[in-house]
């Protein structure tokens, strides 16, 4: 199966991802038919999901073999565990916490969590309205990104570049939708102040 290259993105808004019409609404019906052995449900679940589930795992791993083999594991957990979905429960943070918890034990298994996780090296693919004013070079922001904590980190990606509310990001990561908010604004002023201390140091 061939993931579909950046579905649904909204001109002017590069790197985030929206859902086309329906949104939610039609994952849930993907995945009730899904549920009741259409394999064509999966399919287009598939290609709705996998690019984006792709760029969130580029988060964690480096590599774009692993990465893609990561995705592959993902949706193997999703079809093994298809049964715990329950609707109208949104899809799309379930299918992130597989994705999440996947690529941790991936990382757990070849004990380099501590040197990998959440490096997000393609953290420039944050929408222009999310940089702070004067930031022009991407791999400034990469940089600045980088000396975030690690959640932060995540969370920013699941908002600003993967259109998650912060109630989604809260399923995903076992928090209160509250706390993954003041996390992301924190995130933010800390990445705001990283850049004004590189600014001055030109």
């Amino acid at each position: 199966m061939t993931a579909a290259r950046n579905p649904g993105r909204e001109p002017g808004e590069p790197g985030v991802v929206r859902m086309a019409a329906g949104g939610d609404t039609d994952l849930e019906e993907l995945m009730r038919r899904y549920q009741d052995g259409d394999l064509d449900a999966f399919r287009k679940l598939y290609d709705v999901l996998a690019d984006p589930i792709s760029r969130y795992l580029r988060g964690f791993v480096r590599d774009p073999g692993t990465v893609e083999d990561l995705v592959q594991d993902t949706f193997l957990q999703i079809h093994r565990s298809r049964h715990t979905y329950q609707p109208p429960r949104p899809v799309r943070p379930w299918v992130y916490a597989i994705a999440r918890h996947t690529a941790l034990m991936y990382l757990r298994s070849r004990r380099r969590r501590a040197a990998e996780v959440l490096a997000f090296d393609e953290l420039p693919d944050i929408p222009e309205v999310a940089r702070p004013d004067g930031v022009e070079r991407r791999d400034t922001l990469a940089r600045a990104a980088r000396g975030l904590p690690a959640t932060t980190r995540e969370i920013l990606v699941l908002h600003h570049v993967l259109g998650f509310s912060f109630a989604e990001i809260g399923q995903v990561l076992g928090m209160t939708e509250g706390a993954a908010k003041v996390r992301a604004h924190r995130a933010l002023r800390l990445l705001r102040a990283r850049l004004d201390a590189t600014r001055e140091t030109r």
